[in-house]
């Protein structure tokens, strides 16, 4: 993996966008601290979409669990 700068980055981005178009990775630092890899296509694994984060599914009003539990106090002789 090639390491540089955010400046030498702009000054000289052919030369890392053919590094990383021949496969390598590029992390590029800013102020001493890492802020972004350039990668090739395809270089970083997918994650399926049930494995991604996501937001609970909230409906107003009564929870589901909680109606099916009275209706069954309910059907109850």
């Amino acid at each position: 993996m090639k390491t540089t700068t955010f400046t030498e980055l702009r000054q000289h981005a052919e030369k890392y966008i053919d590094a990383v178009q021949q496969g390598e990775t590029v992390r590029i630092i800013r102020h001493g601290k890492p802020v972004a890899d350039l990668v090739p296509p395809g270089g970083q694994k997918r994650v399926p979409f049930w494995k991604r984060p996501h937001v609970p599914l909230r409906i107003p009003g009564v929870s589901l669990s909680k109606a099916v539990l009275e209706e069954r106090e309910e059907s109850e002789y």
